[in-house]
C-alpha cells in the first residue's frame, strides 16, 4: 500500500471507533482510493463468563473450568497413546469435541468439572452425577456469542491499528500524507492515542529531512572547492546561484512526464546540479582567462560565451543521450528509476539557454559589487589593459658587399685552334 497510517494507544475499543472515523473521512478525499483498517471486528467467539461466588460455593477451582474447556472446544493433541499391534506403530490420542458440538452452546453445556470433597452436600448433589463429585459446568457458567478482532497489532509495546490506502494515478504521496494527517486532526486525537506514517511515507519524509541536508552540506563543499579553483571569494557565488535556477525547470518537467517528487527525482536533482554546474565553471573560467590576457569585462563575457557554447553543448546532449535509455526503459523498477531521467533530461534541456543568459548577467552584478566593496576598503581593482595591435618592426638595411666579378675569357680564335 502507498500509505500507511498507524494509530497507537491503550484501548481497543477506542482504536476501533477512532480508526472507523478516519476510514470514512479518507475515503471522501480525492486521489485517496482502496482505504481500509487492519482492525477488524469479525472474528466469531464463544465468550464463558465465570460465576466466581457460585463456583467457589460449590468448591470448583477456576482453573478446573479453563481447563474443561479448552480441551473441549480447543483440543489436546496427546492425552495418552495407542499402540497397534498389527503394524508395530504408535498413534497419537487426541480429545476434542466434535465439530458440531465444539460451536453448540447447549453441547458445550452438558460438560462436567470436578468439586472438591468439602463441598459435598445438598446443594452439589442435587446437580452432580450420583455417586460422583461432578456438577455440570452452565452451573457456574454463562455462555453468549461475541465477535473480536481477528488479530491485534503492536507497535512501540502499545495497541496498534492501520488505515491503509493506495494512490490515484497523478497524485503525490506527500500530499495524500499531508490530507491524512489533516483528517486525523480535523476528526481529533483521543488523549493518549498518537499518529505515525509508516512503510514508504516514512521513508520519504526521512528523504525529505535529509535531502536539505544534502542539499546545504553541498552547497558548501562546492563553493570551498571552487573558491580554492578559483582563488576568488565572489566567482563561486555566481555559479552556485545558478544552480536554484535549474529546480523549477526539473520540477516543471516533472508535472509534464507526469512523475511525482520522491526519493529517485530527489537524486535527480543532484544529478542535474552537476552539469549545469560544469556550464557555468567553463564560461566564469574562461572569461576570468581574458580578463587577465587584457581584454575588456565586456568583451571578454561576449568572447567567453562564444568560445565556451560548443563545449557546453557537446556535454548537453551527450548527458541527454545517455539518459535515453533509462528514459523509454521497461522492466521491474524502470517506472521508480524513470523519474531521475525525465527530471535530469527535461530540466537540463529546459534551463540550458537560461543559463548562458543568467551566468554572464550574473558575473556582470557580482563583478560591479566586488568593484564598490574594493573602493569601500580603500583599495583599487587593477584594470586589465587592452591587447595592442602588432606592430611590424622596421627591419633596417643590409648592406652588401660589392664583390668584383673577373672579366669574361676571349673566345678562341682560328689560330690558337691550329
Amino acid at each position: 500500500m502507498d500509505i500507511d497510517f498507524s494509530i497507537t494507544g491503550p484501548d481497543i475499543d477506542g482504536l476501533l471507533e477512532f480508526s472507523n472515523k478516519l476510514r470514512e473521512k479518507v475515503k471522501t478525499i480525492p486521489g485517496i482510493v482502496d482505504v481500509y483498517s487492519t482492525l477488524q471486528i469479525d472474528n466469531p467467539e464463544l465468550l464463558a463468563r465465570i460465576d466466581r461466588e457460585r463456583a467457589a460455593a460449590l468448591g470448583i477451582d477456576v482453573r478446573e473450568i479453563a481447563d474443561t474447556l479448552r480441551v473441549a472446544v480447543g483440543g489436546d493433541d496427546r492425552v495418552s497413546r495407542y499402540r497397534d499391534r498389527s503394524v508395530d506403530d504408535a498413534y497419537d490420542v487426541e480429545l476434542r469435541l466434535v465439530g458440531i458440538d465444539r460451536g453448540d452452546i447447549q453441547s458445550v453445556s452438558q460438560l462436567y468439572v470436578r468439586t472438591s470433597p468439602q463441598a459435598q452436600g445438598a446443594e452439589v448433589s442435587s446437580t452432580a452425577l450420583p455417586g460422583s463429585r461432578l456438577a455440570r459446568i452452565d452451573n457456574v457458567v454463562d455462555f453468549e456469542f461475541n465477535t473480536a478482532a481477528s488479530r491485534i497489532d503492536r507497535l512501540n509495546r502499545q495497541k496498534m491499528v492501520a488505515v491503509r490506502a493506495n494512490l490515484a494515478p497523478g497524485y503525490a504521496l506527500g500530499d495524500g500524507i499531508a490530507a491524512m494527517k489533516a483528517a486525523a486532526e480535523e476528526i481529533g486525537i483521543p488523549q493518549g492515542y498518537n499518529t505515525m506514517v509508516l512503510g514508504g511515507g516514512r521513508e520519504l519524509e526521512r528523504t525529505l529531512s535529509d535531502f536539505g541536508w544534502t542539499m546545504v552540506l553541498s552547497f558548501v563543499f562546492m563553493y570551498i572547492v571552487l573558491a580554492a579553483q578559483f582563488e576568488n571569494l565572489v566567482h563561486p557565488l555566481v555559479i552556485l546561484l545558478s544552480l536554484p535556477l535549474a529546480v523549477p525547470f526539473g520540477l516543471l518537467s516533472l508535472h509534464w512526464g507526469g512523475e511525482t517528487l520522491n526519493l529517485y527525482s530527489a537524486l535527480g536533482i543532484l544529478v542535474l546540479f552537476g552539469v549545469v554546474k560544469k556550464a557555468a565553471i567553463l564560461q566564469i573560467d574562461h572569461t576570468n582567462a581574458l580578463q587577465e590576457q587584457g581584454f575588456p569585462r565586456y568583451q571578454a563575457i561576449l568572447q567567453a560565451n562564444r568560445d565556451r557554447l560548443r563545449p557546453i553543448l557537446m556535454t548537453t546532449l551527450s548527458f541527454v543521450a545517455g539518459l535515453i535509455p533509462l528514459l523509454i526503459a521497461t522492466g521491474p523498477g524502470a517506472e521508480e528509476r524513470r523519474s531521475i531521467a525525465v527530471l535530469a533530461v527535461g530540466g537540463q534541456t529546459l534551463s540550458l539557454l537560461l543559463t548562458l543568459l543568467a551566468i554572464p548577467v550574473l558575473y556582470t552584478f557580482f563583478d560591479d559589487l566586488s568593484t564598490l566593496f574594493m573602493k569601500w576598503t580603500g583599495h583599487e581593482k587593477k584594470v586589465p589593459v587592452a591587447p595592442q595591435e602588432s606592430v611590424p618592426h622596421e627591419v633596417p638595411p643590409v648592406h652588401v658587399l660589392a664583390v668584383p666579378t673577373p672579366p669574361p675569357e676571349p673566345a678562341p680564335t682560328n689560330q690558337d685552334l691550329t
